[in-house]
């Protein structure tokens, strides 16, 4: 159930309230990506240590490692990783686009070659339904066709077209208790796709609406565009979900276009890579200007990283390959994303957002290294 508690009259900003069988989740809110029941890097004690609300799981990767029968023994998905807050599973619709290379699109779902071995293995509606029914999470995603950047617009049509009839399947299939299932709207930058999409899933009443197909390789004002065209067709008492994204100034940027879910590797996953965010972008904290550095990550920040070690310490560690760096700068990363969602909701609160929103992005300054690294992950 969702609850809208308020906007923000000078944007389309929300600040509202969703209740799961595992807990209450404020929005807007950063979903931490555990695609294989783990956060990379960091345990659940961190986790909520850094206020986690909710994490995000992979119902393809669930399914090939462990595998449903480990996680059916173990009690579910909760028990299994020992998390007793909500959690989102992506349906594997992802992986459609992901793993084009090794994967063939038919009638009634895909026919994947396994990534590890290359064994045979199709998801479809009624398979990734059942996965995620047997998984346990709190909201599963609708099995959808994510097509790339730059599909031809017969392409597109097509995508949008499948992703309408699996969605469809989806909405028969029985559900876990007090199971969540959300729609994901698909259509690329066509605007009239992004329109019909939208209709026809809020036409089979889902809990929650998720847009899809954003940061599949298309420029940040594409992406903006792609929301900003689909967010006015859906419902305002349902939840709105930007799958994939983003940097902290993108989540603010959709934030301020009405989006009240995001999830993205990217805290963890540029965290090894040994980049450190702060509110004014990111920086390189293997780089020899940190040798003699004594402060902080970031001053003012309240993670465990910041509160014990220098930059010279994080930086020396990194250059040694100890793990405990790479594992404090995701514990910084992971905390400032959600320290971000804490301090938006406060601002939509208090009607200030149009100003912090301004500032925000006004002083953010995006770097190279990090977006090279989240097209790495794709």
């Amino acid at each position: 159930m969702f609850e809208l508690l308020g906007t923000d009259g000078a944007t389309r900003a929300r600040l509202g309230r969703l209740t799961t069988p595992h807990g209450v989740v404020d929005t807007p809110v950063f979903m931490p990506v555990g695609t294989q029941a783990s956060v990379k890097a960091m345990d659940p004690r961190e986790l909520l240590e850094s206020g986690t609300q909710i994490i995000l799981g992979n119902t393809y990767h669930l399914n090939v490692r462990p595998g449903l029968e480990i996680i059916s023994a173990a009690g579910g998905l909760h028990r299994f990783m020992n998390w007793s807050l909500p959690i989102l599973t992506d349906s594997g619709g992802f992986q459609v686009f992901s793993l084009a290379k090794i994967r063939k699109i038919v009638e009634h779902g895909v026919e994947f070659r396994c990534h590890l071995d290359g064994s045979p293995l199709f998801l479809g509606p009624k398979e990734a339904m059942h996965i995620q029914r047997v998984l346990g999470s709190d909201i599963a995603m609708v099995f959808d066709d994510c097509p790339p950047a730059k599909s031809s617009a017969p392409e597109l049509l097509a995508a949008v077209e499948r992703t309408l009839r699996w969605a469809a399947e989806c909405r028969q299939q029985p559900r876990a208790e007090g199971q969540q299932v959300f729609g994901i709207v698909q259509g690329g930058s066509d605007a009239s796709l992004r329109e019909r999409c939208a209709r026809e899933l809020v036409g089979l009443d889902f809990d929650g609406y998720a847009i899809g197909g954003v940061s599949v390789g298309e420029p940040e004002p594409e992406m903006l565009r792609a929301v900003e065209i689909t967010e006015p067709h859906l419902p305002a008492g349902k939840p709105r979900y930007a799958m994939g994204l983003g940097t902290p100034a993108q989540m603010i940027e959709l934030i301020a276009r009405g989006v009240d879910m995001f999830d993205c590797v990217l805290p963890t996953r540029v965290a090894r890579n040994g980049t450190a965010y702060t509110h004014r972008g990111a920086f390189n904290a293997k780089a020899g200007y940190n040798k003699a550095d004594f402060r902080p990550i970031e001053d003012g920040c309240t993670c465990y990283c910041c509160r014990n070690f220098t930059r010279a310490y994080i930086r020396h560690l990194l250059n040694v390959d100890e793990i405990l760096g790479l594992r404090m700068l995701s514990v910084h990363n992971t905390h400032l994303y959600l320290a971000l969602m804490r301090e938006v909701r406060e601002q939509i609160r208090s009607g200030t957002f149009a100003d912090f929103h301004r500032d925000y992005i006004r002083q953010y300054v995006p770097t190279k290294r990090v977006l090279a690294a989240r097209e790495a992950e794709r």
